[in-house]
């Protein structure tokens, strides 16, 4: 979990020691510092650290020197050295200033950070396409910018050897060095993303052209989505137990029971307190979500903190603009409730739905819903196409959903639901 080189997370043969620093905020209620400190956790756990100590401190906001009180750093300064704690892992973004602060009261060898480049370092770990390795490349680098203090010699390494016109721009500071080519990199990065990022517009568009229904997951971390996916579209995503398993976007086709083809997408998850920096670098992934006509918002029901992580999802629609979509809610991982458990959550969430990835209970009813939400902006329509006209036919077939079919002696009579961008292709052989 090293985060040393932010340009690539390292990890240890022996899991590091961790101790967590959260604020408990005397407005708040007591549980959100509990569930924020216990996802902590898990992020620490999927980072492949252990947890030796969770350290906690009413404030009404964070300290702007040592993000918690003087006293609360020496004290953690302490256990650091009574538990041979190797990183201390603070549940806010640390300015900083008191990043350094923080470095300085604590042991030497010990390393101090925050929940964003705990993050950041998973992202790292868990990015597997070219654009995903990017989009973590990019959030880490402008992570890093405002954090340079004049000791990240290494970033100049390549800068320049000695002899003639090795000279050049002396008399800048190494800080001043280093800012420049974190920018540069910055910019490199981008302009190379950029390009990814068309290519998947390009394939994005021609979904969008083709007309087919499409239809995003969006959830929080480790809800199911990926195992959701794979029941539905017989799909092979990887999926696992761990926060961020998945980072890049998969797209599969899922065929409904009345032959229809419609688009699934499996995004990548959220979580509370998502950096800024990775909904922008993130964005070309979390377009998948604004394109969609439909979302299914994947939650896990077995979650003692399922309403948390349902706000948590909630605001980050907000926030990239994806929160008036037509939404299905969708709770995954029932096998693991008792009746009166999903008779409760049936009677609170009327319309959701209720479904098992592990198992494939309640998968049938999720394609119903799918299927009614594809046709309900759809016009009915009754055509006859002639003979000479097979490609209305076919195309019926592939993008309407064909209520009834028959022949005469003029051509096929078709009983149709039509999408509104197709309603034009069949206008002109309306009965």
């Amino acid at each position: 979990m090293s985060f040393a080189d932010m340009s690539q997370a390292s990890f240890t043969e022996d899991a590091e020691r961790a101790i967590l620093v959260g604020i408990e905020y005397k407005d708040a209620e007591s549980q959100d510092a509990e569930s924020s400190i216990a996802e902590l956790a898990r992020l620490t756990d999927t980072a492949g650290a252990t947890v030796v100590a969770t350290v906690t401190q009413k404030l009404d906001a964070p300290n702007p020197r040592m993000f918690v009180g003087s006293g609360k750093a020496e004290e953690i300064a302490a256990m650091c050295r009574s538990l041979a704690a190797d990183v201390v892992i603070f549940d806010e973004e640390l300015s900083p200033s008191q990043q350094s602060n923080l470095e300085k009261a604590m042991p030497k060898e010990v390393k101090v950070i925050d929940r964003t480049a705990l993050i950041l370092d998973i992202f790292a770990l868990h990015a597997t396409t070219k654009e995903g390795r990017l989009q973590v490349r990019l959030a880490q680098n402008q992570y890093l910018l405002p954090r340079l203090r004049g000791m990240w010699a290494h970033l100049a390494s390549n800068r320049m050897g000695g002899g003639v016109g090795s000279r050049f721009g002396e008399g800048e500071s190494q800080l001043e060095v280093d800012r420049r080519m974190v920018r540069k990199r910055i910019t490199s990065i981008r302009r190379e993303l950029d390009q990814v990022s068309r290519m998947r517009q390009t394939q994005r568009c021609a979904r969008y052209a083709s007309g087919v229904f499409k239809v995003a997951e969006a959830g929080y971390t480790n809800a199911g989505k990926s195992s959701l996916l794979n029941r539905l579209a017989d799909a092979e995503v990887l999926s696992y137990d761990k926060l961020f398993a998945t980072l890049d976007s998969t797209t599969r086709k899922l065929v409904l029971p009345e032959g229809r083809e419609v688009t699934l997408t499996d995004t990548v998850g959220f979580i509370q307190k998502l950096p800024t920096t990775l909904v922008e670098a993130f964005k070309s992934t979390l377009d998948e979500i604004r394109g969609a006509d439909l979302v299914l918002h994947v939650v896990d029901a077995s979650s003692n903190e399922y309403e948390r992580q349902m706000r948590a999802v909630e605001e980050t629609l907000e926030q990239i603009e994806a929160h008036k979509i037509a939404r299905i809610l969708v709770f995954n991982k029932i096998d693991l409730l008792d009746e009166g458990a999903r008779s409760a959550l049936a009677a609170r969430f009327p319309g959701s739905v209720m479904v098992s990835a592990e198992t494939g209970e309640g998968i049938g009813d999720l394609v119903r819903a799918i299927a009614r939400a594809a046709t309900a902006s759809e016009a009915s329509m009754e055509v006859l196409v002639p003979f000479s006209r097979g490609d209305l036919v076919s195309l019926a077939h592939s993008r309407c959903t064909v209520v009834s079919e028959s022949y005469d002696e003029r051509g096929t009579i078709l009983t149709l639901r039509v999408p509104q961008d197709l309603v034009a292709s069949f206008e002109g052989y309306a009965i």
